[in-house]
């Protein structure tokens, strides 16, 4: 199924919740696809794999790392060409769509800064207890990977209970993700959405953000220092943590 125009906030959100997400062919596309994998890659947030050089970056504060500070400035890094990456499935309908569900709450992303140089993040969508990573970008060695052990961190004190990856790679495998079939995916997922009220079938209207309600994306907060970011020495303990 493909569509052109806009893409409704309530009708992505509904989308999500049965685990369907948009895709395009490229970036200047003009329609969008909808993609239900029959694999499906998650990182377990109780897996993430932390090496010891990736835990001394992080620990040593390499990169100042926010929340929210930069949305649209992320999806544009994540949608824009790089020499690794000539060309993405991030089109104008797509990004347009997110910058809406930022504004109404549902959309985040993690920004890594060097001095005042955005040089990586990544963005997402929460729903419930789910979190779907959309696209990561990195513009310096280990800021992506930062970003998500970030992003994990937050998950893990927000009382998120998933994290759709959506499609595997090496370098999510390299940092714990792994392979699901469909049926244990929608298994994961209904029960990171059970306690939210979601509706199963989607929907055009735009959603009530109380019934989506479920993780808390903005915990850990309280643990920022007066430039916003969360001291990388929090995140390492979080990430050591077991349940």
């Amino acid at each position: 199924m493909s569509g052109t125009g806009t893409l409704d906030p309530g009708l992505l959100l509904g989308a999500y919740s049965v685990g369907v997400f948009p895709m395009a062919d490229s970036r200047d596309a003009t329609s969008i696809y909808w993609v239900e994998p029959r694999r499906r890659a998650i990182l377990p947030l109780d897996g993430f794999h932390l090496s010891r050089s990736l835990r001394r970056v992080i620990a040593a504060d390499r990169f100042r790392v926010t929340v929210d500070r930069a949305f649209e400035r992320i999806i544009a890094l994540c949608a824009g060409s790089a020499a690794d990456r000539p060309d993405t499935w991030i089109n104008a309908m797509i990004e347009e769509a997110f910058v809406r569900l930022h504004a109404l709450g549902h959309a985040h992303s993690v920004e890594c800064w060097d001095g005042e140089r955005l040089v990586g993040g990544l963005y997402g969508l929460a729903v419930g207890r789910a979190f779907f990573g959309e696209s990561m970008v990195s513009r310096a060695p280990n800021a992506s990977k930062v970003a998500i052990a970030s992003l994990v961190a937050r998950l893990r004190a927000g009382g998120f209970s998933l994290l759709d990856c959506q499609f595997m790679t090496t370098h999510l495998s390299s940092l714990g993700a792994q392979e699901i079939d469909r049926a244990d995916y929608m298994e994961l997922l209904g029960a990171a959405l059970s306690s939210t009220g979601s509706s199963a079938a989607p929907s055009s209207a735009a959603p009530d953000v109380a019934a989506t309600a479920g993780g808390d994306f903005l915990a850990l907060d309280g643990a920022a220092g007066a430039d916003g970011a969360v001291p990388g020495k929090v995140v390492v303990q979080l990430l050591g943590q077991t349940s």
